[in-house]
C-alpha cells in the first residue's frame, strides 16, 4: 500500500510540475497574442494590459494579410515541419530498434556516434551544408530544409527511442517471430504501438525548433516561393523602424499550427514524460 501511494505521489508531482511548466512557458505567448490586438501606442504604454475599447486595433493583422504571401509561408512551414517529423520519427525509430534489438560488433560505438549530434550543433557545418546543397541543386527548395532538419532531429530521436525500445518485452517479439512475423512486421505492429509516448515526446521537442528556425531558411531557402513563416515575418523588422503590430500579429498566427500539433501529441507526451514516475 505504501509503495502504491509513493507511485501515486510521484505521478501527481510529475503532472503538477508539467502543468506549472506549461503555465510559465505559455505566459510569453499570452503577452504576444494580447499585444497583437492593440495599437502601437498601447503596446508600449502597458504591454501586460488586455486590449480594450480604446486600445483594440487590428492594423497588425491587416498589414500581414496585405504585405507578403503569408498563406504560402504557412504552407511551406507546414510541409517542412510535417515531412521532417515523419522522417525523423521513421528513420530514428528504425535505427533505435536496430541498436536496441540486435547485438553486433560496434553496437555501442554506433550508438555513441549517432548521439554525437546532440552535443555538436549542426549550425557549425553551415558552410559545408550550403556547398552540398549548391552542388546538388537543392538551394531554394523545401527539400533542402527537410533533409537538414531530418539530420538535425535524428540524434535525439535515436537516443530517446532506443532507451524506450529496450524496455519492450523480448517475449512479445519472440512470440511474433514464432508466429512467422517478419522483422518489419514486428517493428511496425508490435514495437511502435508500445513506444508511442516516446515518439510523441520526440515529435514535440523536434517540431518546435524546426517551426521557429530562422537560420537555415535564411541560408538555404531565402527565395519568396520557399520562405517559411519565421523568415517571412522578418520583412516587418527594419534596420531603423520595426512594425511591431505586424510582427506580433505574424507571430500570433505562427503559434496556431504549433499549438494544434502540440495538442495532437500532448496526451502521448504526458504519458512519455510521466512514464518513469509510475514504474
Amino acid at each position: 500500500m505504501a509503495h502504491a501511494r509513493s507511485h501515486l505521489g510521484r505521478s501527481i508531482a510529475a503532472h503538477a510540475a508539467l502543468i506549472a511548466y506549461t503555465v510559465i512557458a505559455l505566459f510569453p505567448v499570452f503577452v504576444i497574442v494580447i499585444n497583437s490586438f492593440k495599437s502601437r501606442k498601447a503596446i508600449f504604454a502597458d504591454p501586460l494590459a488586455l486590449p480594450g475599447p480604446g486600445t483594440f486595433d487590428l492594423v497588425g493583422y491587416q498589414t500581414v494579410m496585405k504585405q507578403g504571401d503569408f498563406l504560402l509561408y504557412f504552407q511551406n512551414s507546414m510541409i517542412v515541419t510535417c515531412a521532417s517529423l515523419f522522417c525523423v520519427l521513421l528513420f530514428g525509430a528504425m535505427a533505435a530498434f536496430a541498436l536496441s534489438e540486435y547485438r553486433f560488433r560496434g553496437n555501442l560505438l554506433m550508438g555513441l556516434y549517432l548521439a554525437l549530434g546532440i552535443m555538436i550543433p549542426i549550425r557549425l557545418g553551415t558552410v559545408a551544408i550550403l556547398e552540398i546543397m549548391v552542388a546538388s541543386g537543392l538551394v531554394n527548395t523545401l527539400t533542402a530544409l527537410i533533409l537538414v532538419y531530418t539530420a538535425q532531429g535524428l540524434p535525439l530521436s535515436v537516443f530517446i527511442l532506443s532507451e524506450f525500445m529496450k524496455s519492450v518485452s523480448d517475449d512479445l517479439k519472440n512470440a511474433g517471430r514464432i508466429d512467422g512475423l517478419s522483422e518489419y512486421a514486428i517493428f511496425f505492429r508490435l514495437v511502435l504501438p508500445l513506444v508511442r509516448p516516446a515518439m510523441a515526446t520526440v515529435a514535440v521537442f523536434t517540431m518546435i525548433p524546426i517551426w521557429n528556425d530562422l537560420w537555415f531558411p535564411l541560408i538555404l531557402a531565402p527565395a519568396e516561393e520557399t520562405k517559411t513563416v519565421t523568415l517571412g515575418a522578418q520583412v516587418f523588422i527594419g534596420q531603423f523602424v520595426t512594425n511591431w503590430n505586424a510582427v506580433l500579429a505574424a507571430l500570433s498566427l505562427a503559434i496556431l499550427p504549433v499549438l494544434v500539433l502540440y495538442l495532437v501529441f500532448s496526451r502521448q507526451l504526458i504519458r512519455g514524460i510521466t512514464a518513469g514516475a509510475v514504474k
